[in-house]
C-alpha cells in the first residue's frame, strides 16, 4: 500500500503528480497535482491507492473522500491536438505542467510518477511505480482518472457507438467495430495506428 515516507522525507510542501490516458484511441490525457493536508485523516489514506488496482466503486468513494478533505488539487489536460503535434508523452508531461501551476500554493517538490520529469520550477523526483508507493502520486491518480472518465462519458452521449462510457477511448473490441463502422470523431487520435488506418471520417465537427 502506498504511504508518506518519501513526502515525510522531503519535508515542506510535497504535490504528486500522475496522469492517465496515454493508451486510448481517442480523448484527451488527463494529469492530477495533488498536496495532500499535513493530517490526513487515516479514513482517506486507507481509500487511496493505484487507481488501477482500484475497484470503480472504491475509486468514487477516494476521490469524493479526497474533495472533501483539505488536499489541494490542481487538474490538467492536453487535447487530441497537441497529442498530435507533440506526440503522447510531451502531451502527457504537458498536462502535468498545467495542472501543477492550477495550485494556488507554494510547492517545495514534487513527486512524479513515472521515469520522465515534466520540467517543473520545483526539485522534482521521479517515481517509477509511484502510484503504488506514494500517497500523494496515488491520490493524484485517482483523481486524474475520474475525471477523464467522466469527459469521456459526456462525450460518448455526444459520439454514441464507440462505448467511451465504458471503456474511456481504449481500443476494445466494441471501440474498433464502431471506428470500421462509423469512421472517426473529431476526439479520435489520428496519429495512433487504429486510427489512422481508418479513412473515412465522419463531417460532424466539434
Amino acid at each position: 500500500m502506498p504511504d508518506l515516507i518519501l513526502e515525510h522525507r522531503l519535508g515542506g510542501i510535497v504535490a504528486g503528480l500522475d496522469e492517465v490516458g496515454r493508451g486510448p484511441l481517442a480523448g484527451p490525457v488527463v494529469a492530477a497535482c495533488v498536496v495532500l493536508p499535513r493530517e490526513l485523516p487515516e479514513a482517506v489514506a486507507m481509500l487511496l491507492d493505484d487507481s488501477k488496482r482500484l475497484s470503480a466503486a472504491a475509486r468514487l468513494r477516494a476521490y469524493h473522500a479526497l474533495r472533501a478533505s483539505d488536499a489541494h488539487i490542481g487538474i490538467g489536460a492536453a487535447s487530441v491536438t497537441e497529442i498530435l503535434h507533440l506526440n503522447i508523452l510531451q502531451a502527457s508531461l504537458l498536462a502535468m505542467r498545467r495542472a501543477f501551476s492550477r495550485l494556488t500554493l507554494p510547492i517545495d517538490a514534487a513527486l512524479v510518477d513515472g521515469n520522465k520529469s515534466p520540467g517543473l520550477p520545483c526539485p522534482t523526483h521521479c517515481v517509477v511505480g509511484g502510484d503504488a508507493i506514494s500517497l500523494s502520486i496515488a491520490a493524484a491518480s485517482i483523481i486524474a482518472k475520474i475525471t477523464r472518465d467522466r469527459a469521456m462519458t459526456q462525450l460518448d452521449t455526444r459520439y454514441p457507438g464507440y462505448g467511451w462510457a465504458s471503456n474511456a477511448g481504449y481500443g476494445t473490441v466494441t471501440h474498433l467495430a464502431a471506428l470500421k463502422r462509423q469512421g472517426i470523431t473529431p476526439h479520435h487520435r489520428t496519429g495512433f495506428a487504429p486510427v489512422r488506418a481508418i479513412t473515412s471520417p465522419t463531417t460532424e465537427t466539434r
